[in-house]
């Protein structure tokens, strides 16, 4: 019973952010993290489901405070238009938009994994847009220019390809060398959707680049 409301205490006294009112407007129209009131008030429900969104997207702290990470991650996925891919009505297409530093898979012209967040090539090493076809796959790709491993790696054009990230992918002033960069769950999703041949669109451009 003490731990009941130790609990509730802790999630009623979650901080406020300067983004509260905008991340709770983003994570009503995403739907799936709980109850929200869009009146830029912290509370208990509030405070659980930014916990949630947070912990699904890695960022850090996951404390339930709406901050510019948050805000740009709720904003960018909320903006997200899957339509916008043009996927093929047949087989599975693995969409990335650019511009948003969304990805998602479509299946037979509807949505198989929902938007998440990516991070793809930085200025000089812009990440093309074009539909391409997935040419190499190893759970483990060494590499050569950059020494270090690129866990469950793509590749779909060139050197670049889908991997999970090795640094904070939430540092988007890094950007990749034109790699489109997973968070580790989204990485596993991908590679057990993926085989040789499956289409990757790339739409738009990343901002800056």
């Amino acid at each position: 019973m003490t731990t009941t409301v130790v609990t509730k205490a802790a999630a009623a006294s979650c901080a406020t952010g300067k983004f509260q009112k905008q991340v709770e407007g983003y994570l009503k129209k995403l739907g799936g993290y709980g109850t929200l009131t869009v009146d830029g008030k912290q509370s208990a429900a509030d405070c659980a489901a930014i916990k949630k969104f947070q912990t699904r997207f890695g960022i850090k702290p996951a404390s339930g405070l709406a901050g510019p990470t948050t805000n740009d991650v709720a904003k960018r996925l909320a903006a997200t238009n899957t339509a916008a891919c043009k996927a093929s009505k047949s087989g599975v297409t693995f969409c990335v938009d650019l511009t948003h530093q969304t990805t998602w898979v479509m299946k037979n012209g509807k949505v198989l994994v929902k938007p998440t967040i990516t991070r793809t090539g930085m200025k000089g090493y812009r990440t093309p847009a074009g539909t391409f076809k997935i040419n190499k796959r190893t759970t483990k790709e060494w590499s050569d220019p950059y020494h270090v491993w690129l866990p469950y790696w793509q590749r779909f054009i060139g050197g670049r390809g889908f991997h999970q990230t090795t640094t904070y992918i939430h540092d988007m002033w890094r950007g990749s060398h034109g790699c489109v960069n997973l968070l580790p769950q989204d990485a596993k999703t991908y590679w057990g959707i993926g085989k040789i041949g499956s289409t990757v669109k790339v739409i738009g451009r990343r901002p800056g680049t």
